[in-house]
C-alpha cells in the first residue's frame, strides 16, 4: 500500500489513554462543588458516550448542560496529571508515524480537555479532533482520510463503518471483545501492544 495514504484514527479515552483515575477525580469534585452524590467509581466503568449520557444519571436534564460546563471547567486541575497512557499508546502512534503514516485522535471528549491530555503525555498524534461520537465520528475520519479506526467501544465500530474505514477494536474499555466482535468490528485485539504487528500485517496485505 501506498504509505503517503496511511491515515490510522485512534479514540482517546481507554484507547490510548486511561482517563479512570483523573475522571473519577473531576466527579468527585463536581460532587463536592455541587452537594449532589456522584458515583465516581460506577461512573468510571462506562466512559465512552458523550459526558451528558452520564451527567443525567446525577442531575436533572435541565441542570445537564450547566454541570457540564462546570465539569469541563474543573477538569484540567483534576484529571489532567492521574490520567495514564494505555500500555502501547506511544508505541502504536509510532508505528504509524514509522511508517510513513499520519495518526488521527477522534474522541468524544471535550476538545481542548483532549489536547491537554494529549501533550501531557507526550502521545505524538498529528491532529486532535474532539466533541464526536460514535456515527459522528465519521465526519473526522472522513475529513482526514483515515482507513483504519482504533476504539475500544462499539460506538468507534460504529464510527468506523459508517466512515467505510476498517475497524480494530481494543478490548481495554468497557466492552468486551465479544461485543466489539458482535457489533461489527474487523479486527479485534486485547491491547494497542498487539497493534504495531497488526498494522505491518495489514500493510502487507492491503492492496
Amino acid at each position: 500500500m501506498n504509505s503517503r495514504a496511511l491515515t490510522v484514527g485512534f479514540d482517546l479515552d481507554m484507547t490510548l489513554i486511561d482517563s479512570r483515575p483523573g475522571i473519577r477525580a473531576a466527579y468527585l469534585a463536581l460532587s463536592e462543588a455541587t452537594g449532589v452524590h456522584i458515583d465516581a467509581d460506577l461512573a468510571v466503568t462506562r466512559l465512552g458516550p458523550p459526558l451528558a449520557e452520564e451527567l443525567v444519571h446525577w442531575f436533572p436534564a435541565e441542570r445537564v448542560a450547566e454541570m457540564s460546563d462546570r465539569y469541563r471547567a474543573i477538569y484540567p486541575d483534576h484529571a489532567i496529571a492521574p490520567t495514564l497512557a494505555m500500555p502501547g499508546a506511544r508505541e502504536a502512534i509510532d508505528a504509524v508515524h514509522a511508517a510513513g503514516g499520519r495518526a488521527v485522535v477522534v474522541t468524544a471528549k471535550y476538545q481542548a480537555n483532549a489536547l491537554l491530555h494529549v501533550k501531557h503525555l507526550g502521545i505524538d498524534a498529528d491532529v486532535v479532533v474532539g466533541n464526536l461520537w460514535a456515527e459522528a465520528k465519521a465526519e473526522a475520519l472522513r475529513e482526514h482520510g483515515a482507513g483504519v479506526y482504533v476504539g475500544d467501544h462499539t460506538g468507534d465500530v460504529r464510527g468506523a463503518r459508517t466512515a467505510n474505514a476498517r475497524s480494530v477494536a481494543v478490548a481495554t474499555g468497557p466492552c468486551s471483545a465479544a461485543e466489539l466482535r458482535a457489533a461489527g468490528a474487523d479486527t479485534v485485539l486485547p491491547d494497542l501492544l498487539a497493534f504495531p504487528a497488526w498494522l505491518t500485517q495489514y500493510r502487507a496485505t492491503a492492496v
